[in-house]
C-alpha cells in the first residue's frame, strides 16, 4: 500500500469502510473511514485503532512502514467500538506497547475488551515525549463520550481530536482539499447527528484550546478526511453551528394517514414560498431522518405535522420528535399542524414535545377536522406566511 504521510514521521494507517450505511442512530450513505495515525520517532506511538473486522487492513498499512512490535504506545482517544474494536488484535502484535487513555477511557477499554496490558492514564496538560516529537493530551469529556480526549503533536501542530471535526466519507483521498465541496456537507451532517447535543461544550473547548495557545495547522479526525488546507474553516463552522447560527430556511416535517395532513403541508409550503423564504418538505416515511437532521442544523424554523391517532401523534412523528429532542437544536422556531377525525390531540402533543426540545413555539398551531376545505386551505397558507415572516424577523 502507498504510504500516506501527514508530516515527517506521521502516517495515516486507518481503514476504509465502503459499505456501512448505518452507524449508531444515523445513516451513513457515503460510507466512512476509521482513521488511525502512526507517529515514528525514537519511540513509536499509534493514535487510535479501527473497528473490529478492519484490523488486517490497518496492520498491513502499519507493517508497510514499521514492525508493529516496535510500537511503544497505543493511544486511545475514545473507547467506542468503531475506534477501539481492533485493540485486542493490535496488542497481540504490539507486544511491548502500553495503552494511554483517560481514566474513563481505561475503564471503557477494560469493560469492552478485557485486555491485559499496562495502562497510562492522562488528563489535560499531560505530555508524552517520543524523542523529537512531544504529544500533548487534552481531555474532552462528552465530545462525545465521557472518556473522549484529543492528542496534539506539538512540533507539527497537528490535532488528533477523534470524533470531533469528522465526516462519514469513504474515499481513497485522505485530505479535504482532494474531495471538493461535499466535505462541508458531510461535516455538517456529522455535526448535526453526533455533536449537536454538546454545543455548549463545543464552544468551551474551542475557547480552551485558544487559551492554551495551541496553534493548529492540521486536524486529523477519526472519521473521514483530514483538514490540511483550511483547519480554521471547520473550527469556525463548529463555532457557528454551536452558537445556533441559521439562515432564513423553514422545514416542513410530517406524516399523513389519508392525505389531509399532506394537503395541509403543501399549502403551508406555498405560504412560506410566497414570502421568499427557502423551504423544504419531508415526509417521514419517505425521507431519511439523518438527511432531515442535517437540514435542521441551519434552519430557523420547523413545522411538524401529524394526523391524530389514539388522541396523540402518529408513531413516526413521535419517533422523529424523540430523536430531535435528544439532539437539542438551539434557537429554533417551531409550529404544529395536523388533521383529525372525531377528536384531536396530535397538535397539542407536538407543541409539548417542541417545547421540551427548547423551540420557540408558535401556538396554538393549526388542527383541521377531516379534509381541509377552501377556507381551511387558506388558513394553511396564512400559517406558512406567518412563520416565514417570523423567520425574517417581521
Amino acid at each position: 500500500m502507498n504510504e500516506i504521510k501527514l508530516a515527517e514521521g506521521v502516517y495515516w494507517v486507518g481503514a476504509i469502510d465502503w459499505n456501512i450505511r448505518f452507524c449508531g442512530s444515523y445513516s451513513t450513505p457515503r460510507g466512512t473511514t476509521y482513521n488511525a495515525y502512526l507517529i515514528i520517532d525514537e519511540k513509536v506511538a499509534l493514535v487510535d485503532v479501527v473497528k473490529h473486522g478492519f484490523s488486517d487492513e490497518m496492520l498491513t498499512r502499519i507493517k508497510d512502514i514499521i514492525d508493529p512490535k516496535k510500537i511503544d504506545y497505543v493511544i486511545s482517544n475514545h473507547a467506542e467500538m468503531d475506534h477501539s474494536g481492533s485493540l485486542p488484535d493490535v496488542m497481540k502484535e504490539a507486544t511491548k506497547a502500553r495503552v494511554i487513555a483517560t481514566e474513563k477511557g481505561k475503564e471503557g477499554l477494560l469493560k469492552h475488551h478485557k485486555i491485559s496490558c499496562d495502562f497510562i492514564t492522562v488528563k489535560t496538560g499531560d505530555e508524552l515525549n517520543l524523542g523529537k516529537k512531544n504529544l500533548l493530551f487534552i481531555s474532552a469529556p462528552m465530545l462525545h463520550w465521557p472518556d473522549s480526549m484529543f492528542t496534539y503533536i506539538k512540533e507539527d501542530r497537528i490535532l488528533l481530536p477523534n470524533d470531533a471535526f469528522g465526516q462519514h466519507i469513504a474515499t481513497p483521498q485522505r485530505f479535504e482539499d482532494e474531495v471538493g465541496d461535499m466535505v462541508m456537507n458531510a461535516a455538517a451532517r456529522y455535526y448535526a447527528t453526533i455533536v449537536m447535543p454538546y454545543a455548549p461544550l463545543v464552544l468551551k473547548k474551542i475557547q480552551e484550546i485558544k487559551d492554551m495557545g495551541i496553534m493548529i495547522e492540521m486536524i486529523a479526525p477519526a472519521h473521514g478526511t483530514i483538514w490540511r488546507k483550511s483547519p480554521e474553516r471547520i473550527i469556525q463552522a463548529y463555532a457557528d453551528w454551536a452558537e445556533g447560527k441559521a439562515k432564513d430556511k423553514v422545514l416542513i416535517i410530517y406524516d399523513t394517514m389519508w392525505e389531509s395532513t399532506d394537503k395541509m403541508a403543501k399549502e403551508i409550503l406555498n405560504g412560506i414560498s410566497s414570502e421568499g423564504v427557502e423551504v423544504r418538505l419531508f415526509h417521514l416515511r419517505k425521507s431519511d431522518w439523518s438527511d432531515i437532521i442535517e437540514e435542521v442544523l441551519d434552519a430557523k424554523a420547523i413545522l411538524v405535522g401529524s394526523p391524530t391517532l389514539n388522541n396523540g401523534m402518529f408513531p413516526t412523528v413521535a419517533g422523529f420528535l424523540s430523536f430531535l429532542k435528544g439532539l437539542r437544536p438551539k434557537g429554533k422556531i417551531g409550529a404544529a399542524f395536523g388533521s383529525y377525525g372525531w377528536g384531536g390531540g396530535a397538535v397539542r402533543a407536538i407543541n409539548e414535545e417542541l417545547k421540551k426540545a427548547g423551540f420557540d413555539v408558535i401556538e396554538p398551531g393549526l388542527e383541521i377536522k377531516y379534509v381541509p376545505n377552501d377556507n381551511e386551505i387558506r388558513e394553511c397558507f396564512e400559517l406558512g406566511k406567518k412563520v416565514a415572516r417570523k423567520v425574517k424577523g417581521h
